[in-house]
């Protein structure tokens, strides 16, 4: 049985996730900041919520994040850019899953094999940046997927079967994103789920430290 940590289990696509890896037959364990108290932004909450946790995990899912935080909206352009607000985004779209990866050395298995996902976003790709705008947000996860794949590269020295990767579900019709749908197609948190879960399962360890969406190909860094 595969025994599955999602973190960011009471948001749209976590919550659906666990619902998923559940219905599977999956070993689930959730926490979140509004069910748990847990503060991925904070190391000491980070700490003592993941040392609490007993055995290793063959998946471990990081399905945290925020397009606005405290009410501050993607900006339009960079004229608009405020300090606070670029901040807040990468506390917690960034630093937040890289406390988590801290502890992923205690928290995966050494012996088998195994999947670390970070939920990113295509947005984050340096490469694929065509119409600018958003700069925070995307900063923000750009930064994540260096972070994935600096540790991936760390983990791969003591986790030889881990697969640990940025993820990119696509557009997903949660409160997180109704305000920015506009014409863009969405598909519900159950189908992003399903979709996601997919790609992880035919993850390898040749794939380490990658940036894949939710059909399994590669997103440019």
């Amino acid at each position: 049985m595969d025994n599955t940590l999602i973190i960011g289990a009471s948001g749209g696509i976590g919550a659906a996730l666990a619902e998923a890896c559940e219905n599977r037959g999956e070993q689930v364990t959730r926490l979140s900041r509004s069910v748990d108290g847990f503060d991925i932004t904070n190391a000491q909450s980070v700490a003592e919520h993941l040392g609490r946790l007993e055995g290793t995990f063959n998946r471990l899912i990081v399905a945290t994040g925020a397009l606005e935080i405290q009410g501050a909206e993607p900006e339009k352009t960079i004229k608009t850019i405020e300090p606070q607000a670029m901040l807040d985004q990468f506390a917690l779209n960034a630093v937040g899953p890289a406390l988590v990866l801290s502890h992923a050395h205690d928290l995966l298995p050494r012996d088998s094999r195994c999947v670390m996902a970070v939920l990113s976003a295509r947005v984050g790709s340096i490469g694929d940046n065509r119409i600018g705008g958003w700069i925070s947000y995307r900063s923000a996860k750009a930064a994540v997927n260096q972070i994935v794949h600096t540790a991936a590269i760390e983990l791969a020295r003591t986790h030889k079967d881990l697969a640990c990767v940025s993820l990119h579900p696509g557009t997903v019709a949660t409160p997180f994103t109704e305000k920015y749908l506009g014409r863009h197609p969405a598909v519900a948190p159950s189908e992003a789920a399903e979709n996601l879960i997919r790609v992880m399962e035919g993850l390898t360890p040749a794939q380490t430290g990658k940036f894949f969406d939710w059909q399994g190909k590669e997103v440019p860094w």
